[in-house]
């Protein structure tokens, strides 16, 4: 692959390309190929120029964006991206191999994160199903308004065992995997923590505190200074978890220190 993403934008409202051509004119590595006003002309485009990665609309006339799929066939399709402003077509558009799914109206920041998807699987820094899965629970985030879940279903096997999340104490990254230590027991949940920070938990009940550390709020019993820019972070069960100079600040915004 070369060092730029080479991009196709495709929807059926002028306004809707316009703004995402906007936002990727401000990423340096990627190239935008053109725009397509219909799937029609999307097959088109696609055979003829290989882009790396498609921004593709679902609902247009005559031929939809899964219609666009089903043309040039799994195996031939660049990456996609769907845009769409209709929450009912993320599991469709999971099973149909899309990277990711950007629900209308989407912000800056949302779309960036499509496009670094994108650009860790097209340099394989990450196995496309673990992309693919990921994008899908920051989908169906932004469909629930924001709102965060309060049960992880973690497979276990041939069965999926259940978490609540007020159970947590803490978690702790293991490799691509994060530890979730409960009131009791733990539990082994494939997930990186990065991203179990930013599209799972509500940022008002946890606090990152250490690059391989998340902490319940709720469940700090005290704070101690292990340095001038380092913390000891005691839990209400008496286990003690590093604050790094790094996730200071973080952890200042959310515990008021007096005194």
């Amino acid at each position: 692959m070369s060092e730029r993403i080479r991009v196709l934008i495709v929807d059926d409202e002028p306004p809707a390309r316009a703004e995402v051509r906007r936002l990727l004119q401000t990423l340096p590595d990627v190239e935008i190929l053109g725009e397509c006003g219909s799937g029609a002309q999307a097959i088109t485009r696609i055979r003829e120029d290989a882009p790396d990665v498609v921004f593709l609309d679902i609902q247009m006339p005559e031929v939809s964006g899964f219609g666009v799929l089903q043309a040039i066939g799994a195996d031939a399709m660049p990456l996609v991206i769907f845009i769409t402003a209709y929450e009912e077509h993320a599991l469709r558009a999971f099973e149909a191999h899309a990277l990711d799914y950007l629900l209308k109206p989407y912000d800056e920041e949302r779309l960036f994160a499509a496009v670094e998807r994108a650009r860790r699987q097209l340099r394989a820094a990450e196995p496309r199903e673990d992309v693919r899965l990921h994008a899908l629970e920051a989908f169906l985030r932004d469909a629930r308004g924001g709102t965060y879940p309060e049960v992880f279903a973690i497979r276990a096997g041939e069965r999926y065992q259940v978490v609540r999340v007020e159970d947590i104490r803490w978690i702790e990254a293991e490799g691509s995997y994060v530890r979730l230590h409960l009131l009791q027991g733990d539990r082994l949940m494939r997930q990186s923590i990065g991203d179990l920070e930013s599209t799972l938990l509500d940022p008002a009940r946890f606090v990152r505190i250490h690059r391989s550390a998340i902490v319940s709020l709720s469940r700090i019993a005290a704070v101690e200074p292990l340095s001038r820019a380092e913390y000891t972070v005691i839990l209400d069960d008496g286990t003690e978890v590093t604050c790094s100079r790094g996730y200071r600040n973080q952890l200042r915004e959310k515990v008021f220190f007096s005194g």
